[in-house]
């Protein structure tokens, strides 16, 4: 073995464009950067979206409504989820770890009693919000609600 046989291993190079690698590669001279202009220097760069001068695409397409910054997002959580989950588990108290054990809430949601459905069990329930007719179900099945 000697230097005239060395090639390198499997799968290590790959076939790309060298650039900027004289005149003979075909790749030389300006290097593929056209003559003269901004993009031909060195150290160049363009913003985020620019498209040559033309009106870029995020400021054409129209902007529609407004985005409430102080909205608070709540994961619902239905009566007849609550049902079922007392049902298949023998639950009295149904709190804001035990939400998050059984998958409908993450620890960093805000939770909110939603009406839907019926309940028939007495429950003492645990959460940051309920609707008016979720209050009404829970407390007509002799339950009570406390709000974090």
């Amino acid at each position: 073995m000697n230097l005239s046989n060395l090639k390198p291993a499997e799968g290590s190079t790959k076939n790309r464009k060298r650039i900027g690698r004289g005149t003979g590669s075909g790749r030389g001279g300006t290097s593929t950067r056209g003559h003269k202009g901004a993009g031909s220097r060195s150290g160049t760069s363009r913003k985020i979206g620019f498209e040559g001068g033309q009106m870029p695409l995020q400021r054409r397409v129209p902007k529609v409504g407004f985005k409430n910054p102080n909205r608070v997002e709540y994961a619902g959580v239905n009566l007849d989820v609550l049902q079922e989950l007392t049902e298949k588990h023998a639950l009295t108290t149904i709190d804001f770890a035990t939400l998050i054990q059984h998958g409908l809430a993450s620890k960093n949601d805000l939770v909110k009693i939603l009406g839907r459905g019926e309940l028939k069990a007495k429950l003492e329930v645990t959460a940051h919000a309920f609707t008016a007719t979720a209050q009404k179900a829970i407390e007509a099945a002799g339950g009570t609600i406390v709000k974090l």
